[in-house]
């Protein structure tokens, strides 16, 4: 146990004293170190493949299902992808330094803000092991050390990578500390990290619904929550046909594990008898099971070689991350904004419609942090919104929501330039 104390306690005072040096380092060597950490992505990709296959082993052997494996994966096109978000935030502005809001006021004072890091940013995260990467760049370049603790499942993936970003870090005389990553897979670990708010300012939990439960009520620093995505899309009576299975069928079946992948169909039933067929062949194409409601099931039980399944009260609300969908008819555009109120996480919520009053409505009054018209929710994405990358997605409202990027791991402070005056 105090072996696990001391690895805490002495990376996160490390990350602390780089964090000092690295708030104030220049942006061209922040963008060498992201260049270096990108090119070694490809260049090591032996490496770091062979560690993923490690742990995709471990993985398979303990019974992993087929969605937490396809999170753990890595392959060349995946390293590819990750060296190409690197370089994306490598060719973003640097937000650090920036001055806005300036202005005077009438007895002379000009007064402004600037941005700067946020300091530390500790991350506690489960299987994927791309978060080691985007996490670290993203940190890197706005200027924060970062403190990683990936889960025992991705446990060798995470120190190849980690290793990887440290040096590319040192090469490019980057502070030494600024990226730290945990390596005891005791739960102990994550509890101690908890209790580090002397040195960390901010933490972000990236899992299931458990993780995020416990490091929110456990943690003695700010914390940012979300991932949880019970996404929704609501097909309206105005919708085009096409478009809306060509969207419906890309949100459920492009990539089913992730959290912006579609849980729910609410579609009208004006239209429900023309699209539900359309939709449900496509779906089964995919190998998608559908748990219908009753008036659902009624229009789609007489179509041949369908996954069929009556939905019950627990499929609303449930983030399936699997090719499994629940879908319900509804009457009214309330119904469907009813619904998405009760079942929605407050992640990404989509309208098909071609009528401009319901579109606009359901902007206005969803909640949540990603609200769409005629697309696929599964652009809630930092690299797909121009962030480059992410360093998770904020499905609550302080301090940022949705992806959180570059400036939403910055803070600012105020600047006051005088002339001498004194407060009368």
């Amino acid at each position: 146990m105090q072996n696990i104390v001391n690895e805490v306690e002495s990376k996160c005072r490390e990350a602390k004293s780089a964090a000092r040096k690295l708030a104030l380092i220049s942006t061209e060597k922040k963008n060498n170190a992201l260049l270096n950490m990108a090119d070694n992505l490809v260049r090591r990709s032996a490496e770091i493949l062979a560690a993923n296959e490690k742990d995709l082993t471990q993985a398979r052997t303990s019974g992993m299902g087929a969605a937490m494996l396809d999170r753990l994966l890595l392959n060349r096109a995946r390293l590819e992808g990750m060296a190409q978000d690197v370089r994306a935030v490598a060719a973003l502005p640097d937000p650090v330094g920036e001055i806005f809001d300036m202005r005077t006021m009438p007895n002379g004072l000009r007064i402004g803000k600037k941005r700067v890091p946020l300091g530390v940013i500790a991350v506690v995260y489960e299987s994927r092991p791309n978060v080691t990467i985007d996490i670290s760049a993203l940190c890197l370049k706005a200027g924060n050390a970062v403190v990683l603790r990936g889960g025992k499942e991705a446990v060798h993936s995470n120190v190849a990578l980690a290793n990887l970003a440290r040096q590319a870090a040192t090469e490019a005389d980057l502070p030494e500390g600024a990226v730290q990553l945990i390596q005891s897979t005791d739960r102990a670990a994550v509890s101690h990290l908890l209790r580090m708010k002397d040195f960390v300012d901010l933490l972000i939990p990236r899992g299931g619904a458990e993780l995020i439960r416990y490091v929110s009520q456990e943690a003695t620093m700010p914390v940012v929550t979300g991932g949880i995505g019970v996404c929704h899309i609501f097909v309206d009576r105005s919708a085009q046909v096409p478009q809306a299975v060509s969207i419906a069928y890309n949100a459920k079946v492009q990539r089913p594990t992730v959290c912006n992948a579609l849980d729910c169909l609410l579609v009208h039933a004006d239209v429900a008898p023309s699209y539900l067929p359309l939709i449900a062949r496509e779906w089964a194409s995919a190998g998608v099971e559908i748990h219908g409601d009753k008036r659902a099931l009624s229009i789609l039980a007489p179509l041949p070689s369908l996954k069929l399944v009556p939905a019950t009260d627990e499929d609303w609300g449930k983030e399936f991350l699997s090719l499994t969908v629940a879908v319900k008819v509804v009457d009214t555009m309330d119904e469907a904004l009813e619904h998405i109120e009760r079942y929605g996480s407050g992640h990404s919520e989509a309208i098909v419609t071609e009528d401009y009053s319901s579109a606009m409505r359901f902007l206005d009054e969803v909640d949540a942090a990603c609200v769409y018209v005629n697309a696929s929710t599964r652009f809630t994405d930092g690299g797909q919104f121009g962030l480059g990358a992410e360093v998770g997605i904020s499905t609550q409202k302080f301090h940022a929501r949705g992806p959180l990027g570059l400036k939403e791991i910055t803070t600012y402070k105020w600047l006051i330039f005088g002339s001498g005056q004194v407060r009368p």
